[in-house]
């Protein structure tokens, strides 16, 4: 045996090895119930700080894994995927390294050092570790007018919000409802056409200049309308982009969200909110 098994339904380990080896397949819709029972566990054995971001942190392959559930990247390789929660994320026989108090202590130092920024008329998230980048993905941002949305019975302005702020929250498996009317809705229509369930992937809350308005970065089931003004001020990624923003985004990440007019390289973008106009 490779260090350490656990089942599913454990409610006790005698030991929390260094290695943990996945005793039957877990899929998406049990997987994050999976990590808390790991964590729970660990939390109990180790005398340092031990959660879901620093494991995975430490088991890069899952995060590839979850981002190879995108449903374009698997209709790419011509497999239609109807429910992602059935898709297995962890196969039996894996093993998972648990990372030790030095490790930890490297991770949680990168932790502090990551931040996000999100420039909105260049439709660019990008994530940093001090000056150095990371991560660069396309996204799509608010809308440039107002709107009455039903779940805050008000009419609300849905450009994205500027300013500094940090990550308060992730909501591992959200409900969907559309703003507009406040109805829940199950299913999605994919660019290709087809239908499917909502797939379970992490929203993640922000607080800027110090509120929550409800600005989340969340996946979009529609990519096409990336890198355009299409939302109610929510910050839309890619289904593979989002699992890499989650798992570089533990609570309290830094982000901060700029409208600035050129790019990284100096290139001239278009006012889409026409401030300069105002």
């Amino acid at each position: 045996m490779i260090g350490q098994k656990i089942r599913y339904d454990s409610t006790l380990l005698e030991a929390f090895t260094n290695q943990i080896e996945i005793e039957h397949d877990i899929t998406v819709s049990d997987y994050f119930n999976f990590m808390d029972a790991l964590v729970k566990i660990g939390d109990s054995v180790l005398n340092y700080p031990f959660s879901e971001h620093i494991l995975v942190r430490n088991n890069p392959w899952i995060v590839d894994a979850f981002a190879d559930t995108d449903y374009y990247r698997m209709m790419a390789k011509d497999s239609f995927v109807f429910d992602q929660k059935k898709l297995v994320i962890l196969h039996k026989g894996e093993v998972l390294k648990v990372p030790d108090s030095i490790t930890t202590c490297n991770i949680l130092r990168d932790f502090e050092r990551t931040r996000i920024e999100i420039n909105i008329p260049e439709f660019r998230l990008r994530i940093f570790k001090d000056t150095v980048l990371l991560n660069s993905f396309l996204v799509r941002v608010g809308k440039n007018r107002k709107r009455f949305l039903a779940m805050g019975n008000r009419e609300t302005d849905l450009r994205t919000k500027r300013g500094k702020g940090i990550i308060v929250k992730h909501v591992r498996d959200p409900d969907f409802y559309n703003p507009v009317n406040g109805k829940q809705f199950y299913y999605t229509k994919r660019d290709d056409g087809k239908t499917t369930f909502m797939p379970q992937i992490p929203w993640i809350e922000t607080e800027i200049n110090g509120v929550r308005n409800g600005q989340m970065i969340h996946p979009t089931t529609n990519p096409v309308t990336l890198g355009q003004p299409y939302s109610n001020g929510c910050i839309g990624t890619k289904e593979a982009d989002a699992w890499i923003i989650y798992y570089n985004a533990p609570i309290g990440t830094p982000i901060e969200i700029k409208y600035q007019l050129k790019d990284l390289e100096g290139n001239e973008l278009e006012d889409i909110y026409e401030l300069s106009l105002r």
